[in-house]
């Protein structure tokens, strides 16, 4: 299982753990390749690391250009579906793959020979707590969220203009406390796909409501906006900030905490019909045309051996 590293195999553990964590801190959903077994001849160890975001590129090692597409293929599987996924590469002498829930195991001929057992976590985004405000309540409530699995972010007046959401799994808190509620309302309704709530006693929400109608939003909009968040009046401020977190996680459980499939650009792959290894067929050399229809190949080698006598491959492999 030779090759080459996209960027180099000493010293890479830490660059993948950095990116690792900027794509937690971020968001950018990824999945995490480790290889977890070897059987020489291999240029892998146990412990070698690689990094794959949704649009199919890898940052790592683990193990070279004939074990890179199926963990890059694979790893797309595990950010769609959010199960961790097993590859198991063995030598054998007849090509098969074949897949059960969470593991495939591809049996290949490819002559540089060696197994390989590749562990591939899907690492998704935590979901987005919006809290806008610079208030006792904003503070703690996005304190909350982040110690209860939130990726939380405060948005003061000026960073309304420039908001910005992701698709999926996102929530809002407006605890502005009366200083641009509507505007913090008005920004964050803009967004269809994010959840909204409102702090705010009963007589002052009726109030954010009938402006926000005055600006043009229309009563459909408004459904998306909860209020008052909490729905109690006399306690602290932290208290207030506690019962409108509780709020969204329950709004959340409502919904289905399920995370959303991740997709990614329309990456597609080909297998080797001579040795069942899988191919990137944008950044592989090596293919053959017969029947009308293209093959390609991990090396010059299998096809050479395709071109003999082309019609002895022409099987299914794919699992």
């Amino acid at each position: 299982m030779g090759g080459i590293a996209l960027e180099g195999s000493d010293g890479i553990g830490d660059d993948v753990l950095e990116l690792l964590r900027e794509y937690a801190a971020d968001g950018t959903p990824c999945a995490l390749a480790t290889v977890v077994r070897v059987e020489p001849p291999t240029s892998a160890r146990p412990g070698d690391k690689a990094v794959i975001t949704a649009d199919g590129r890898l940052r790592g090692w683990i193990g070279g250009s004939c074990s890179e597409p199926v963990v890059r293929r694979e790893a797309l599987r595990a950010l769609a579906e959010g199960i961790p996924q097993l590859v198991k590469i063995v030598a054998a002498e007849e090509v098969r793959q074949t897949r059960k829930r969470g593991e495939l195991m591809v049996a290949t001929t490819c002559p540089s020979g060696g197994s390989l057992d590749i562990f591939i976590e899907p690492r998704l985004p935590r979901p987005l707590l919006l809290v806008f405000g610079e208030t006792p309540v904003a503070e703690t409530l996005a304190k909350l969220g982040e110690l209860t699995g939130f990726r939380s972010r405060t948005v003061s007046h000026t960073g309304l203009a420039n908001l910005s959401v992701p698709a999926t799994d996102a929530w809002a808190v407006v605890a502005t406390m009366g200083h641009y509620d509507e505007d913090a309302a008005e920004a964050a309704l803009a967004h269809p796909n994010l959840d909204l709530s409102l702090i705010a006693s009963t007589r002052r929400a009726a109030a954010v409501r009938a402006e926000l109608l005055a600006r043009g939003l229309d009563e459909h909009t408004l459904e998306r906006l909860r209020t008052p968040a909490g729905k109690v009046r006399g306690v602290t401020q932290e208290q207030i900030a506690l019962l409108a977190l509780a709020e969204v996680v329950a709004a959340r459980q409502k919904r289905g905490t399920k995370q959303p499939v991740h997709e990614a650009p329309h990456v597609v792959f080909a297998t080797d019909p001579v040795c069942g290894m899988t191919v990137d067929p944008l950044t592989a050399t090596h293919k053959s045309e017969f029947d009308g229809t293209t093959f390609w190949f991990c090396s010059a080698g299998c096809q050479v051996e395709f071109e003999k006598t082309p019609k002895r491959y022409l099987r299914t492999i794919e699992a």
